[in-house]
């Protein structure tokens, strides 16, 4: 089992920034799984990579796939607290699920 974790490569997020909006959309996604899939992924050892997506509809196609696979996705949309625009898609986590099955989705995505 796994989970990945594609962000935006085009908003020059700084390396915090960066980190935050993976961990918020990893999270999202998790709390959107069912029991089995949470400690079957929990117990696996929480496997995440983190790829790259190269813009804005990047992010809602994984999603649309991820939705058809069955798969739990989320997109995150930063607060515009800091370095982005309120409402700025930033980073859409696929998964957790099984490998083959997120493979379909993010497979041919280099890693950031």
């Amino acid at each position: 089992m796994k989970q990945v974790i594609a962000a935006r490569t085009d908003l020059g997020m700084g390396q915090g920034k960066l980190a935050a909006q993976v961990a918020h959309a990893s999270l999202s996604a998790y709390e959107d799984t069912d029991q089995r899939t949470r400690k079957a992924w929990k117990g696996g050892g929480q496997k995440k990579v983190v790829v790259k997506a190269q813009g804005e509809s990047t992010l809602f196609e994984l999603a649309d796939k991820a939705r058809i696979e069955g798969l739990p996705h989320a997109i995150i949309r930063d607060a515009g607290h800091t370095q982005l625009e309120s409402g700025t898609a930033t980073t859409v986590a696929v998964g957790p699920g099984e490998d083959n099955l997120v493979d379909r989705v993010t497979g041919d995505l280099s890693l950031y």
